[in-house]
């Protein structure tokens, strides 16, 4: 499982030109199961996206595909942790 930390390097009105196709990139990687939430940082400065894959090198070819990526306008901090403690709705993550 992964954290995706996404800051912006562009101003606000540069990311605004690529959200539709960015939140379309989004809803493709909910839908293949890749992504298990995400969302935008207070204040808004980039994202945050939740990322069950099992492989660095396969998040690293998914994100590839983000507009976000593709256009320039962020970085991309991959962390890794295996969860070990959930509250009961999130007991599927565990790693057994």
């Amino acid at each position: 499982m992964f954290i995706v930390i996404l800051t912006y390097k562009v101003p606000l009105e540069e990311i605004e030109a690529h959200l539709e196709n960015h939140i379309t990139y989004l809803k493709e990687q909910y839908k293949a199961g890749n992504f298990l939430a995400s969302g935008r940082k207070v204040p808004r400065s980039g994202g945050v996206i939740l990322a069950k894959t099992a492989e660095k090198s396969e998040l690293e070819l998914i994100l590839q595909q983000d507009p976000f990526k593709q256009n320039n306008l962020a970085d991309y901090e991959l962390i890794e942790f295996s969860p070990s403690m959930t509250c009961k709705e999130l007991d599927f993550l565990i790693e057994h």
